[in-house]
């Protein structure tokens, strides 16, 4: 959906002071800064164990593949489910109240 700018007379920091606008920012941190942590803290897991659990990384699974392979093809997987459960979300969530709130402010409301 192609949308035209809003007006360059919007009040931007009464936009910012909002009380959409701040639930907004407040959603889109709840869901990203605990999702961000999670696949940060799995990420350098998987570079600690790479680096220094040589042992448990070479363990055979099933003929030659093994548990830092799984762990690796693992970083890709939960990248790209990382991705989609966020589209999903700002889909259903955040762009309905970004749409919302940029009609208030091009109809002059905030």
């Amino acid at each position: 959906m192609a949308t035209t700018s809003p007006t360059p007379s919007a009040d931007w920091e009464e936009v910012e002071r909002s009380e959409e606008f701040r639930a907004l920012r407040s959603r889109h941190s709840r869901f990203v800064f605990p999702l961000s942590a999670a696949f940060i803290i799995w990420y350098f897991g998987y570079v600690l164990l790479a680096a220094y659990a040589t042992d448990f990384m070479a363990t055979p699974v099933f003929g030659a593949v093994n548990v830092g392979l799984l762990l690796g093809l693992g970083q890709f997987v939960t990248t790209f489910a990382i991705t989609a459960w966020y589209v999903n979300h700002a889909n259903k969530v955040f762009d309905p109240a970004a749409e919302a709130l940029y009609d208030k402010i091009e109809s002059g409301s905030i």
